[in-house]
């Protein structure tokens, strides 16, 4: 085995496994794609390690790769099926939506990041992911034009109320996300019916909060 391979499946086995991962679909989706092409080539010997990665592509804005394990634990939860359709909100270079991608039948994807757009687009296109379409947006926004979405993965954690999103959700539809609106922050899913959201913590967890996504500093006399 290659040293990427390998490292590949002691991450699925020492981080993904553990944290009680048990859909298959996921396992063999995080053994397949190359998180290391995903990142940058000074960086790819972190590419398998449990932290957040730090993808940017220079300038003042930072762009993350979220922790394999979080985002594992996330796409469990959301339950996605084959004929979902499913929105990756801030793709970063793409890698979570490689990801979703073995298992969805149609994946959108945005980043605020035109440039970073532009990379994911292009590594996504040479690991055969033609079932996902990137977009510039801003995270907050969504992507309203290709809206209702049967999932929503915030790639990321969010210090507000991401109503805009909730919007872009079919009836029955859900939205995992890292929540950090209050101490400590949870990954949550946030299940919309009959035009209600039901809001449901499933564990502790801590991400890089999305740009457009922070909470506004509070006013001080």
């Amino acid at each position: 085995m290659s040293g990427f391979v390998t490292a590949r499946q002691k991450m699925v086995d020492g981080q993904v496994r553990p944290s009680d991962v048990t859909d298959i679909r996921i396992i063999d989706a995080m053994l397949a794609v190359p998180r290391e092409a995903f990142v940058p080539e000074n960086k790819r010997a972190l590419a398998y390690l449990d932290l957040d990665l730090d993808v940017s592509e220079g300038g003042g804005v930072k762009r993350f790769l979220i922790k394999p394990a979080v985002l594992a634990k996330m796409l469990q939860a959301a339950e996605i099926k084959q004929t979902d359709r499913v929105l990756v909100v801030g793709c970063a270079s793409g890698y979570a939506a490689a990801v979703i991608a073995q298992f969805a039948g149609q994946v959108t994807a945005t980043e605020s990041e035109p440039g970073l757009a532009a990379k994911a687009r292009d590594i996504l296109s040479r690991n055969g992911c033609g079932n996902v379409a990137v977009g510039t947006g801003a995270a907050a926004g969504g992507d309203s034009a290709n809206a209702p979405f049967d999932v929503i993965v915030v790639n990321g954690a969010t210090e507000i109320v991401p109503e805009q999103l909730y919007a872009q959700l079919r009836n029955g539809g859900r939205l995992v996300g890292v929540f950090a609106m209050s101490s400590p922050a949870r990954a949550t899913i946030v299940t919309r019916s009959h035009g209600d959201f039901g809001n449901r913590a499933l564990f502790d967890a801590a991400a890089p909060v999305l740009p457009g996504l922070e909470r506004l500093p509070a006013f001080v006399f």
